[in-house]
Formats: structure tokens, C-alpha cells, sequence
């Protein structure tokens, strides 16, 4: 049996999940990537292949407070819904990445929809 990396194998699940999960002008998608520092999140119209908007810990500026890596996703999150919403996207696809919808790629979805998204 041939053992693969962690990340093949999220590579893997997140092409599975793109079979399926494709962003259109009207509901583009929400892509999520989380690295053990730092999770990062684009709203991307898949039809002509643009990001939209994004967000990340990595952004010059970017203040998450004393709530650690969990609250610094739910920040992105929300700095992420409302510069979505000042571009007119209220709805999106989310798109998980291949990693599970738990803890900090949780608390983005939940940071995004306290600001007024949908998916």
C-alpha cells in the first residue's frame, strides 16, 4: 500500500469537491486555505477565472486581538463579508478546500455570515 503526505491527500479532497463546487457571476464561490499560522479566504468568479475579493491574517495591518488563530479566522471571515457585501455579493458557494468544516475553517464561515453572507 502506497502511503501519501497530508497534503496529497487534501489535494485529493478538495479536487473531489471541485467536481461538484464551481463559482458562477451570480454565486461565485468562497475558497478557503488554512496553514498551520494562517488561513486565508478569496470569493472567485469561476467562469472568468477572477478573485473578487479576499482576506487573510497576512494582510499588512491585520489585527486579530488576544482570541488566537481561532478568532483571527472568524476576523477574516468577517472582514471578508463586508468587503464582499460593498461589492454586491450577499450569496456564495463555500468551498472548504479539502479540509474539514471544523474549527478555524468554522469559525471563518461563521464570521462571514455573522457580517451577512450566505451560503
Amino acid at each position: 500500500m502506497a502511503t501519501s503526505s497530508r497534503a496529497t491527500m487534501r489535494h485529493r479532497r478538495h479536487a473531489r469537491v471541485r467536481k461538484s463546487v464551481s463559482g458562477t457571476p451570480s454565486r461565485p464561490r468562497l475558497s478557503v486555505f488554512r496553514s498551520a499560522r494562517h488561513i486565508q479566504a478569496q470569493i472567485i468568479d469561476d467562469t472568468s477565472g477572477r478573485t473578487l475579493v479576499a482576506a487573510s491574517t497576512t494582510e499588512p495591518g491585520f489585527k486579530s486581538g488576544d482570541g488566537g488563530k481561532l478568532e483571527a479566522a472568524r476576523e477574516v471571515g468577517r472582514l471578508l463579508a463586508s468587503r464582499a457585501q460593498a461589492k454586491g455579493i450577499k450569496l456564495v458557494v463555500f468551498d472548504r478546500g479539502g479540509f474539514r468544516y471544523h474549527g478555524r475553517v468554522a469559525a471563518l464561515g461563521d464570521g462571514a455570515r455573522e457580517e451577512g453572507l450566505e451560503f
